[in-house]
């Protein structure tokens, strides 16, 4: 995959990431609530909780095409970050950010990281 094509990519994804964090910003629940009243928060606080979850995973995205930038930059984009081996394109176009090729992102995530 060229550079220019490589960019793209990535700023689109970072432009759709940070759109849906936008879109997860808290409501002001209370002046839609009463505080006081478990039954009028409880569907808020899960959603909340939800939210957050999937903000995070965002978040993680976010830091990855940061660090694919970097390698962008470095002229190692699109090697894998752990065998040195190339990620093939079709993974690259699907992930722009991906750090590893799909055995090795298998491994890692099995064994917790």
């Amino acid at each position: 995959m060229d550079t220019e094509q490589a960019r793209e990519l990535l700023t689109q994804a970072r432009e759709r990431i940070e759109r849906a964090l936008e879109d997860l910003a808290p409501a002001d629940v209370e002046s839609v609530t009463d505080p006081f009243e478990a039954a009028d928060v409880g569907g808020d606080l899960l959603e909340a909780e939800l939210g957050e979850g999937l903000a995070e995973r965002l978040r993680a995205e976010l830091q990855a095409i940061d660090r694919a930038e970097q390698r962008l930059s470095d002229g190692t984009y699109g090697i894998s970050v752990e065998s040195g081996q190339p990620i093939p394109e079709g993974r690259l176009q699907a992930i722009p950010w991906a750090e590893r090729t799909t055995d090795e992102q298998a491994r890692y995530e099995a064994s917790g990281g």
